[in-house]
């Protein structure tokens, strides 16, 4: 359990605080609740573009990365589905520095011609280098809309097509940060040795004065139940026949999410997982073969992604990941084997709190899923599923009406 504080500013900016006296580096990190799927579907990737923007120069600072670096500190940032989060490290002596970087952008970014430019350029490189000229780069381009056809995660972060950045306008981008990036929508995370009292003394000074922002509702249109499954087949110069086979799932705030993830781990997680054991090692379909979640805040997606080795049939290599699947709607899993899963997910979760970065991203993160205190609750989730319920739960996920497939055909194979 990581023993934390926190307290809201009148502006309704919020700060958790975790004291860590082991460490000379203090992390900050924040979380703007802006993610893909706040988009117009008509100008997507403005979130994502926005990632970069942020590091584009703010009203009183031209060039965030000099005063930090000279300052000894690193920082990076992400952008997914349902929220924009950026990080940084410090010496604690220049803590003072991060407040006044991230409070300066948070107050007014420095909207130019030149700068929009130069970072709409970035992403269009991104957008082609990353998604449209690398083997495999465009699966989410082709999947989210395969399987979404309501709920705004049907286009991906980068956007749903290169010309809504193409085309991004001054008060497009404008109008976005309006919204979004506001001390209300924002959820603040400080962990190193530091005090309540001088994190409470540095946000005060720094963001207490920024500015309300309009109250946001982040409620979305509901995926339908699928009752009809889907699939797509596109051919494509790469190395070797790829299948997708996905299928609607649990948010992450739901009762059944941690029962789907550790069958994911049961399915995928190390050489001794049963795709790797049955399909790869023993009967050699596969030369690689995944389970894993999306983890999206709303409904999001259980993926079985797999190479095929050179000759192997589509249907072959289909046939045997839906036996591996049947196995475990149709049979307890050993007590043994799922004893090692939880073990490996206990394990994870305790690694994951040594680092004062990663305090930082996950309070902030679990904040933002109701309670930064939940975080410490994980292992428990996890280690009270039984075997009923991964049997029960594995016959609701995996009907094949609700299989969306998507199936790369190697043209030089």
């Amino acid at each position: 359990m990581v023993n934390f504080e926190k307290f809201k500013l009148d502006n309704g900016l919020t700060v958790i605080v975790h004291r860590d006296r082991l460490t000379p580096m203090v992390a900050m990190n924040i979380i703007y609740k802006v993610g893909s799927r706040d988009e117009n579907p008509e100008k997507t990737g403005f979130a994502h573009l926005f990632e970069h923007l942020m590091f584009g120069g703010s009203v009183n600072i031209p060039k965030y990365d000099e005063p930090l670096q000279k300052a000894g500190g690193e920082n990076n940032a992400f952008t997914n589905a349902d929220f924009t989060n950026y990080y940084l490290t410090i010496p604690k002596n220049n803590l003072e520095t991060a407040f006044w970087l991230e409070s300066d952008r948070m107050l007014s970014l420095a909207f130019t011609e030149r700068s929009l430019e130069v970072q709409r350029q970035v992403v269009i490189e991104e957008f082609k280098q990353n998604y449209l000229n690398q083997p495999y780069g465009d699966v989410y381009l082709l999947l989210k809309p395969l399987v979404y056809k309501k709920h705004p995660y049907r286009w991906n972060t980068i956007g749903k097509d290169i010309s809504h950045i193409e085309h991004a306008t001054m008060d497009d981008v404008k109008a976005f940060y309006k919204k979004y990036y506001n001390p209300n929508n924002a959820i603040l995370s400080v962990a190193g040795d530091v005090t309540v009292a001088q994190i409470k003394e540095l946000s005060k000074k720094w963001f207490g004065e920024i500015e309300v922002g309009e109250k946001l509702i982040h409620k979305y249109p509901k995926e339908p139940r699928q009752t009809k499954a889907k699939e797509e087949v596109v051919e494509r110069y790469v190395p070797q026949n790829a299948i997708y086979m996905v299928w609607h799932m649990a948010a992450r705030n739901e009762p059944g999410f941690y029962t789907i993830d550790l069958i994911s781990d049961i399915l995928s997680n190390g050489n001794s997982s049963r795709l790797y054991q049955n399909l790869v090692k023993g009967k050699k379909l596969f030369s690689e073969l995944h389970a894993f979640v999306s983890g999206d805040l709303d409904q999001g997606l259980f993926i079985v992604s797999g190479k095929l080795m050179m000759g192997v049939d589509r249907k072959m290599a289909e046939r045997a990941i839906w036996d591996e699947l049947s196995k475990l709607k149709s049979t307890l899993i050993e007590i043994e084997e799922l004893e090692k899963v939880k073990n490996k997910i206990e394990a994870n979760l305790i690694f994951s709190s040594l680092s004062v970065l990663n305090k930082a991203m996950q309070l902030g993160y679990y904040e933002m899923l109701g309670d930064a205190g939940s975080w410490g609750e994980e292992a428990y989730k996890y280690s009270r599923i039984d075997r009923e319920e991964i049997r029960n739960t594995a016959a609701q996920l995996f009907r094949k009406e609700g299989l969306n497939t998507l199936f790369y055909k190697a043209l030089n194979s």
